[in-house]
């Protein structure tokens, strides 16, 4: 049914989790969970009902489990999978940032509401932060690595690493 789309989110009577609301403890994930999870990051689309029928539960069953997997914040949400190029954003990027000691979280402030960023982390090696972007050209990029990067004065070196090719790796639907 319609009405039953996981990516209509809380049109489909699921509430997603509010940003500010602390999350409740993990609890353990059975096999049921796992191919919920699975199904879901194939296709974010899929009604109560197909979900139910696939993992051999009843409807109301797999409601609450997914509610349950919102809450403890296991599924963060649904969304599209995009294919940049044909969205008009052909040229990627990996970015590494060196940074100021203990700036990360007003690097990540800085960081995120630049347009394109589409994955941050923070990491540990030769480098602190990397960062994915997606833009429309190398212009773009260039822009977005040598004036808008390089202006937060927390970060010290930035490396760019063109992507030529990309795949995701996550489940097909």
């Amino acid at each position: 049914m319609a009405s039953e789309q996981m990516a209509e989110g809380a049109d489909a009577g699921i509430p997603l989790p509010d940003a500010g609301v602390p999350l409740s403890p993990a609890r353990p994930l059975d096999a049921i969970d796992q191919d919920i999870l699975r199904m879901l990051q194939a296709d974010g689309r899929a009604s109560i009902r197909s979900v139910a029928e696939r993992v051999h539960v009843s409807r109301a069953n797999a409601y609450a489990r997914i509610n349950r997997l919102l809450e403890d914040g296991v599924i963060r949400g649904f969304g599209a999978r995009v294919d940049h190029e044909r969205a008009g954003q052909g040229t990627s990027a990996y970015i590494t940032l060196k940074i100021v000691q203990n700036s990360w979280r007003t690097v990540r402030e800085q960081i995120v509401r630049l347009p394109g960023a589409s994955h941050i982390a923070l990491v540990g090696g030769d480098f602190d932060v990397l960062l994915l972007v997606h833009t429309p050209d190398n212009r773009a990029l260039r822009e977005l690595v040598l004036t808008r990067l390089q202006a937060i004065p927390e970060v010290l070196s930035t490396r760019t690493l063109l992507v030529f090719e990309e795949e995701d790796l996550e489940p097909q639907g």
